[in-house]
């Protein structure tokens, strides 16, 4: 399977750079910023989970390349008590934290890279774009994994790992994920049509820790 070509996407500059820009934005103007994906994605996911067996509002949860927090915020307003979310950028947890405060929410955030481990155990683990920016990072294929075994480790037995991706197909994810996941479910996602093939624009897989 071949491995993305590394871009600026990939790289701690041009996040701390983008959010240091959304932080002035926010003070001026009030804008949160870009919802990564787009607010159908988060409404699709939060649908997915208030229908989950496996999840109630008391879930220990963590949103691990969090930005500037807007699934969480989306999360506390439907009633989940046990948010985290990290990111590597200081900015991104920044701005997480004056919306969150300005809402009046209780949500903790801190700077953490995701290769280098998480200091906590969660039931769930949500990824929205953080595993396609870890996948366009200098030494890919090395990074991929550091991050599949960070997020194993942090889990709790049978935990599940909710990962979204637009570079990535869902077959293709299930092959870097099967070493240490089973499949668990598949979150619905828009479909196209493009020379009599169908496909996603983009990929929804939650995952359960074996």
């Amino acid at each position: 399977m071949e491995e993305l070509s590394p871009c600026e996407l990939g790289t701690q500059q041009y996040w701390d750079s983008r959010y240091s820009e959304e932080i002035d934005n926010f003070k001026s103007h009030g804008d949160p910023g870009e919802i990564w994906f787009g607010e159908d994605t988060v409404d699709r996911i939060i649908r997915w989970m208030n229908n989950c067996a496996l999840i109630t509002k008391e879930s220990k949860l963590i949103d691990v390349g969090c930005g500037n927090g807007m699934l969480l915020i989306e999360l506390a307003n439907e009633g989940y008590t046990n948010l985290t979310g990290i990111d590597y950028s200081d900015s991104a947890i920044k701005l997480a934290k004056e919306i969150a405060e300005k809402q009046a929410l209780s949500i903790t955030y801190f700077a953490c890279d995701i290769l280098k481990g998480i200091r906590d155990c969660y039931e769930i683990i949500h990824d929205k774009g953080t595993y396609d920016a870890v996948s366009l990072s200098e030494n890919p294929k090395e990074n991929r994994l550091k991050y599949i075994d960070s997020v194993h480790e942090s889990l709790a037995d049978k935990g599940l790992l909710i990962v979204t991706s637009c570079n990535w197909t869902q077959n293709e994810l299930n092959k870097h994920f099967e070493d240490k996941f089973n499949l668990y479910n598949v979150i619905p996602t828009p479909q196209f049509k493009f020379g009599g093939k169908v496909g996603n624009v983009v990929t929804s897989c939650v995952y359960q820790k074996k």
